[in-house]
């Protein structure tokens, strides 16, 4: 365990030493690429503001106005009949929407029910597994113009919902239901 940490920790250190060596090695000016990439970087930022603030617009109007409550109270005899938390509902659904409502989602979990109970663990799990497709498409793809996206959107929702099928299967084979 301990020279997985240290390999770890010196990774980065060495990638960065390698790229500048390669870099400096090709005569490439390593320094003057880095200050464009990050003027590049700033403007990037600064275009995606509004797709931003559209998002977490959004988000905290379906929160507020109580369509997550419903959603999980529509689906809790289904998810309790197959063996399913709800209580994961909203973590699953605001995870492809916002990183940080779903890390808000998956904090008070573990704040309710444990780190060590099931459905700490399957939040842990699903956390970890899935991704922030909706943010990721509307961000990104907004910030460099591409306005058809359904492919993309199909396939990344298609990559959570498995991520979500496969942390509750592994969560369960390696925790079991408590």
């Amino acid at each position: 365990m301990a020279i997985i940490s240290t390999i770890s920790l010196w990774m980065i250190p060495i990638l960065i030493g390698f790229i500048l060596i390669h870099g400096t090695w090709k005569k490439v000016p390593t320094y003057e690429t880095f200050v464009e990439g990050g003027k590049e970087g700033i403007k990037i930022a600064i275009s995606i503001i509004p797709f931003l603030v559209g998002m977490l617009v959004a988000i905290s109007i379906f929160r507020a106005s109580g369509a997550l409550e419903f959603f999980v109270g529509l689906l809790r005899p289904v998810l309790e009949r197959i063996g399913v938390p709800p209580e994961i509902i909203p973590l699953a659904i605001l995870r492809p929407i916002s990183g940080n409502a779903a890390l808000g989602v998956t904090s008070d979990l573990i704040a309710t029910y444990g780190p060590d109970s099931f459905i700490g663990r399957l939040a842990s799990v699903m956390q970890g597994s899935t991704d922030t497709t909706i943010y990721i498409l509307t961000v990104y793809f907004g910030a460099v113009g591409i306005k058809k996206m359904g492919d993309a959107l199909k396939i990344g929702l298609m990559a959570d919902l498995i991520g979500y099928i496969a942390s509750i299967i592994v969560v369960t084979i390696f925790f079991g239901m408590q």
